[in-house]
């Protein structure tokens, strides 16, 4: 498989520099590295975005994650392997990434108030940021066809 064409954030390369900025804010809020990840590969599997995917999983072999966690991101609802704050990020993933899908409110107040008893102001800011991006990098690579494992990870 070959990209329709070279990655946009490559042919304007001055688009990466606010990407940088806010990616570096991100790895200095105090939200783990490793949630971020686990975050990005929650929302690239519902996008599908094979880039994202295959980018997040190294990232998480590379940072130890165990096969148990990786395997059963998908399945994260029915998965021992996840703690409670993990939980409810990636149900606020889901819910962000599925913006479509609602027939209410984007994030429910239970849900919000139950992200937010987990994570502090700053690691609130940096997931919802995490959640974005991931969903705008999905967004690219499934418009130019962007194949796993050529430009990301």
């Amino acid at each position: 498989m070959q990209a329709r064409m070279k990655n946009p954030a490559y042919v304007l390369p001055d688009s990466l520099k606010g990407i940088g900025t806010m990616m570096q804010a991100i790895a200095e809020s105090g939200l783990p590295q490793e949630l971020q990840e686990i975050v990005g590969l929650r929302a690239s599997q519902i996008n599908g975005c094979s880039a994202c995917i295959h980018s997040h999983t190294a990232n998480l072999v590379k940072a130890g994650t165990s096969t148990e966690r990786l395997a059963a991101v998908v399945a994260w609802r029915e998965a021992p392997f996840f703690t409670d704050a993990e939980r409810a990020a990636l149900a606020l993933t889901e819910h962000v990434t599925r913006l479509a899908d609602r027939s209410a409110q984007a994030v429910s107040d239970e849900l919000w108030d139950e992200v937010a008893d987990h994570f502090d102001e700053r690691e609130l800011s940096a997931l919802i940021l995490v959640i974005g991006v991931t969903n705008l990098f999905n967004r690219i690579n499934a418009t130019i066809q962007e194949p796993a494992g050529r430009t990301w990870g």
